[in-house]
């Protein structure tokens, strides 16, 4: 087989098309064919610089590695990383090219972008055996069909088949596969072959009525049913949507190894990024991570985490606001660890000057680290090796802001003071032997009997993550069906459900 394809699309957003695509990938590479995943376009903060130095969405990183092979910006061509509710930058083949409102996006640059998205695609399917494409939101997005380079515009052009994602845990998911499948157009309903039920609890023979009535008013079958699966960890793919207040990363359900757990705050700034980076913390067993957004919520924390985001003045207004920029410093003063990844990084140092992101000007920062910060027109993408606290480190940097460090200790690019660190290493805590030299560190500082586990391995615990996705796929899906999808296309004489689109 070669040039085999399938799109996953989805009901909704957040309906588990990332993992199921990450799950499909799995599966079929233990079968022994040549998988990539793809994505034509993504909105995202939660991105990932590939080896040559393309900036992509994480969750596609990820769904190469489910792949076992190694992400390239052909994955990802078009990533929109939102700067406010109305405006992203557009980012193109792992290249920022400019900053576009949603209104001036849709009404023009997007379709001018679907002939490099479709290359892209095309350029994967006649290097591997199947392409397994994941869509956006809901296909069913009627005011945007018309510019779509995601989803059905991307099916058709290229004659993929799709299978589409509910989420039963939210309820509702008949209507939603109906009516996804209703409010599209006869040409694009050809393509839609059936449906996958994500996030089932309970007895599947009490679901499998509703399965029945839904082929006969669709004519479409359900390719399987994926239970609740939970502690996955996957990567996410557009930030957390819910509030944050309270919020815990999925932990290793284990005790700690010493006598002591070990609390992490994380700063839910605005228009976070790269939240992932603390997975690793939270991979660790006895070491409990959490996001707040209250100033009271970092008393009792050992380690305050202030992440990266892609506004970083706005993340420093807003630390002010809350009374947490004066948490911090009473920490930084009492000697207790704060980690800035970053964005935080930067809003820790003294000064920053921003003429590109935010077009501040000139703004103070909390004056923790000394560091100053000018932001520059180009984008830095980069994928650092080096050596912290005695232990190989490996990271990736996706900044606009350059750091002048003028003292303090060396740390990664950044500096340490005290017990201040700051980075703009994204990603270096997966580094399983400076992590633990890093909790050590914070154990010590914070006066925890903590010690950290000595055979953790983050790359060993996240190919477990993905082995199970595969299993999911495996034991709950038709495999058989799905695998002549994948080679055939979708079936002739798929009947049309009224009204279609309007």
């Amino acid at each position: 087989m070669r040039g085999g394809g399938l799109l996953v699309a989805g009901t909704t957003s957040d309906a588990g098309k990332s993992v199921v695509t990450a799950g499909i990938c799995r599966w079929l590479v233990r079968k022994g064919l040549k998988v990539a995943p793809f994505k034509g376009q993504n909105m995202s903060l939660n991105s990932f610089v590939t080896r040559e130095g393309a900036e992509i969405g994480r969750a596609q990183a990820m769904q190469a590695q489910a792949a076992r092979v190694e992400p390239t910006a052909l994955m990802n061509p078009v990533l929109l990383k939102p700067g406010s509710d109305r405006s992203s930058q557009v980012v193109l083949m792992g290249r920022p090219v400019g900053e576009l409102s949603a209104r001036g996006y849709h009404g023009g640059r997007q379709k001018e972008l679907f002939e490099p998205v479709l290359a892209c695609l095309e350029e994967l399917r006649s290097t591997y055996d199947a392409v397994i494409c994941e869509g956006a939101g809901s296909p069913a997005e009627i005011n945007l069909r018309r510019t779509d380079i995601v989803n059905m515009g991307i099916a058709r052009a290229a004659r993929l088949p799709v299978v589409v994602v509910g989420d039963i845990d939210r309820g509702g998911v008949f209507a939603q596969f109906f009516g996804t499948t209703a409010l599209l157009a006869p040409e694009d309903q050809e393509l839609v072959a059936g449906y996958l039920v994500n996030k089932f609890r309970g007895d599947v023979t009490l679901l499998e009525p509703g399965l029945d009535m839904l082929l006969g008013l669709t004519g479409r079958r359900t390719f399987g049913v994926l239970p609740y699966a939970h502690g996955l960890g996957i990567d996410e793919e557009d930030g957390l949507r819910v509030s944050l207040r309270g919020a815990v990363r999925e932990s290793v359900v284990a005790p700690p190894v010493g006598e002591d757990v070990l609390r992490v705050a994380v700063c839910a700034v605005p228009l976070m990024s790269n939240f992932t980076d603390v997975d690793a913390l939270a991979a660790e067993p006895g070491v409990v991570v959490r996001f707040v957004d209250r100033a009271e919520e970092l008393v009792d924390a050992d380690l305050v985490v202030v992440p990266g985001t892609r506004g970083t003045v706005k993340a420093l207004a807003w630390l002010r606001e809350r009374g947490l920029a004066d948490a911090l410093a009473r920490r930084a003063a009492e000697g207790r660890p704060v980690l800035g990844v970053c964005g935080g990084f930067q809003v820790l140092g003294e000064h920053i000057d921003d003429e590109v992101e935010s077009k501040a000007g000139a703004v103070d920062g909390l004056g923790l680290l000394p560091v100053r910060v000018r932001f520059a027109r180009e984008k830095t993408l980069a994928r650092p090796v080096g050596e912290a606290l005695g232990e190989h480190v490996e990271g990736y940097e996706i900044h606009h802001g350059v750091a002048e460090v003028l003292g303090g200790e060396p740390f990664l690019d950044g500096c340490r003071v005290g017990a201040v660190w700051g980075t703009h290493w994204h990603g270096s805590l997966e580094s399983d032997g400076f992590r633990r030299a890093f909790l050590r560190e914070v154990a010590a500082a914070a006066g925890r009997r903590f010690t950290p586990a000595p055979d953790t391995s983050f790359g060993a615990l996240r190919e477990e993550q993905l082995d199970r996705l595969g299993d999911l796929i495996e034991e709950h899906a038709d495999t058989d069906a799905l695998l002549r999808l994948i080679e055939e296309g979708a079936p002739r004489g798929l009947p049309f459900v009224p009204p279609g689109a309007p």
